[in-house]
């Protein structure tokens, strides 16, 4: 498992935004993975998406890495942030705003706001 924690470690480490998930940031295979690239995406991050359906040693990698049991698996700046439920709390919450703020990681405001003002 060492080459999946070195693959990690070096995607983690060359990308601001990594999301780990069934399926890619255009065509999610699930529907907590699809949630999490869906909010990235209508916020306008820019995100990595390492398709864990596309390599098993990954898809099993990135749990015992991050000791999350589930995908998706979302790192800012190399630090793990959470799953699906976690995520869509952050942003709800405006978290996710100030996380990507405080890690010089450019979004859309406007977009989150909505987000928020959608799910009032």
């Amino acid at each position: 498992m060492s080459d999946a924690n070195t693959k990690i470690e070096e995607t983690i480490k060359s990308n601001d935004v990594v999301l780990y998930m069934k399926g890619t940031k255009s065509m999610p295979q699930c529907g907590f993975s699809s949630k999490v690239a869906g909010v990235l995406n209508y916020m306008g991050v820019d995100f990595a998406d390492v398709n864990v359906l596309a390599d098993e040693e990954i898809r099993t990698g990135i749990k015992e890495f991050s000791d999350w049991p589930t995908i998706p698996q979302l790192y800012v700046k190399g630090e793990f942030v959470g799953g699906c439920d976690i995520i869509t709390e952050m942003t709800l919450s405006g978290e996710l705003d100030t996380l990507l703020v405080e890690n010089e990681v450019a979004f859309d405001k406007d977009a989150a706001d909505k987000i928020r003002e959608a799910n009032a």
